[in-house]
């Protein structure tokens, strides 16, 4: 049974906002950092009470911490080794693994967040630009009441026109494939496969290996917690669509090579169910734009080109162990919208978001590792994920065809990786756990 009471709302349940406010926060007083967590804490709402309240509410926060983050907070260093490698080392010391060299190398980041001063995060989202700055004058009054918690940078969210659903700046449909946890009282559309076990996604409960995995200790600081690991992704899109114009006589030609990338058409309509032309009807309906896998429908690529980032992301039927390796996405965009026919601005935009997950390990950074940035993958020889891999322009991307396939190659790189961290989401009773270390109330 879910303790729906103890676990924060972001695990369970997307905000329905259209803006928000990311505060990344260093804590150089620890008594300062526990008042600062103590005012934040009625603040901070569980899975039940935003389930009961979303009609009325305009702002939900989140509040997460780094490992360094839980020690700045007074967490024992007993306590504290008892935490996953990969999270006590954190997401710069892993960055070859996952492929943060190059242009993504964590020595470029924007945000301060491969300082090892970073010890947590605010996060907001609002239903409107009027909220989140009313929250963000809010938050700044707190701070100026607690010594020793410092802003080392922010980033406003923003959503991309036109506003009736959810896409990134390069126009792609979003938040269509996500994995839902048994006993949270959701129901997977068609195609999205049977809920998964809370413990692949929340610590303390059985995952899908059928038992719980041991908890970091003490268990009233992980017990309802999650882990996330924060990417912010720059995305390119004035090189993105000069892409599409020199690999596409027609504007027709140029959609169905951005499809073929994504493995579903702007639109969100599926390659599997819509191979030769985009139906956006079938892209809007999420009772049919995920039912599909690629085993019998489609397992040569001929639709869905086998490198594609969808295919990467969610190898579906033609992976093993898929259910313990899916993650939970949130986030949104930011970066001001760049009109269709504009020429590129120079302004950054682009996608911040959190991927969350009980083993950082086996289920982020496995699909960083294998599925993103392994040239082989499928036996493709010399491709990484289209979108967020790591390219340097002497990477391809092919695209099954009879009788001869099409190869692209000298592919460009359309993300960078502009900040990230690992950050640990605890339950409600270990932040007011935290809150009251070293006695303070």
């Amino acid at each position: 049974m879910l303790e729906f009471d103890d676990i924060q709302h972001i695990l369970l349940t997307r905000a329905p906002a259209l803006t928000g406010r990311y505060e990344f926060l260093s804590f150089k007083d620890p008594a300062g950092a526990r008042r600062w967590l103590a005012a934040m804490l009625p603040l901070v709402y569980s899975a039940r009470t935003m389930r009961e309240t979303l009609d009325q509410d305009r702002r939900w926060i989140n509040v997460a911490f780094t490992w360094n983050g839980l020690r700045a907070l007074g967490v024992d260093d007993r306590a504290l080794a008892t935490f996953p490698e990969e999270f006590r080392t954190g997401m710069v010391a892993r960055a070859q693994m996952l492929g943060d060299t190059g242009a993504n190398d964590p020595k470029g980041w924007v945000d301060e967040t491969a300082s090892k001063d970073l010890h947590g995060i605010a996060i907001l989202f609002a239903r409107d630009a009027a909220e989140r700055e009313r929250c963000a004058s809010e938050h700044r009054r707190l701070l100026a009441e607690c010594p020793g918690v410092e802003v080392l940078s922010s980033l406003d969210l923003e959503a991309t026109p036109p506003f009736e659903y959810a896409h990134d700046h390069f126009g792609y449909r979003d938040r269509l494939s996500q994995p839902v946890i048994e006993g949270s009282g959701d129901a997977p559309t068609p195609g999205s496969g049977a809920p998964l076990k809370a413990g692949e996604f929340i610590l303390g409960y059985p995952d899908e290996s059928g038992v719980a995995p041991p908890l970091p200790q003490p268990e009233v600081l992980s017990r309802n917690g999650s882990f996330m690991a924060y990417r912010r992704l720059e995305e390119h899109v004035g090189k993105f669509r000069d892409f599409l114009q020199a690999n596409g006589a027609t504007r027709e030609e140029q959609e169905l090579v951005a499809a073929k990338l994504m493995g579903r058409w702007r639109s969100g309509a599926p390659l599997t169910l819509a191979p030769d032309k985009d139906d956006p009807q079938l892209g809007a309906d999420p009772q049919r734009n995920n039912n599909f896998n690629y085993k019998r429908e489609d397992p040569h690529g001929y639709a869905v080109p086998l490198g594609s980032h969808m295919r990467r992301m969610n190898p579906r039927d033609t992976a093993a162990n898929m259910n313990r390796r899916r993650m939970i996405r949130r986030g949104g965009t930011y970066g001001p919208y760049l009109p269709e026919g504009s020429p590129d601005d120079g302004k950054e935009r682009g996608i911040a978001a959190f991927v969350i997950c009980a083993s950082l390990i086996r289920q982020f950074e496995f699909a960083q590792n294998v599925w993103v940035n392994d040239r082989n993958f499928h036996e493709l020889g010399n491709e990484r994920d289209p979108f967020i891999g790591a390219h340097d322009g002497t990477l391809e991307f092919k695209i099954p065809k009879r009788p001869i396939r099409r190869k692209i190659v000298g592919l460009p790189a359309f993300t960078t990786v502009r900040g990230g961290g690992y950050f640990f989401l605890p339950g409600l009773k270990a932040l007011r756990w935290l809150a009251g270390l070293g006695g303070a109330k």
